[in-house]
């Protein structure tokens, strides 16, 4: 079944609007909590969290992919049959438990960062992955007419 870009018209606003969102709630969680709590845990490494041009680099690259994680499962979610708030959440903490829920349970697990933190980001990272799936409800929303395949030859 070929899909067009109109059909995907919803995903593609989602996951711009989305770019936004969560790079920007990235960087306040990151200057706000991660990396002053990460220097206290660590007065020990002159550059536990470093910054510079590479780092953030990967960083932009790393979050591609709760942003598309996020944007893909809430589409496919909120498409089909009730696309209401309840169902937004249950995406947005879906696509939280397979990116950020798994990623902090192994650096909890390697010692690479303090409970106290960990206790801090995942809630912030659950708010930040169920905002987005808000989104991606918005963009569907916003779209005339339902989001169907594209049946043309």
């Amino acid at each position: 079944m070929k899909r067009s870009f109109a059909t995907l018209r919803p995903l593609w606003i989602a996951i711009a609007a989305n770019l936004v969102w969560m790079n920007l709630f990235t960087l306040v969680r990151y200057f706000l909590f991660v990396r002053p709590m990460m220097r206290e845990a660590f007065p020990g490494l002159p550059d536990v969290v470093p910054m510079s041009l590479p780092i953030f680099v990967a960083w932009g690259l790393w979050a591609l992919i709760p942003i598309l994680t996020v944007s893909v499962i809430a589409f496919l979610m909120l498409q089909r049959g009730r696309a209401g708030p309840v169902m937004a959440i249950f995406a947005g903490s879906l696509a939280w438990l397979l990116v950020y829920g798994s990623l902090w349970i192994a650096v909890y697990l390697m010692a690479l960062a303090p409970l106290r933190l960990i206790g801090i980001v995942l809630p912030l990272t659950w708010m930040e992955m169920a905002v987005a799936a808000f989104i991606v409800r918005w963009a569907i929303r916003r779209t005339p007419g339902p989001v169907r395949p594209d049946t043309s030859p």
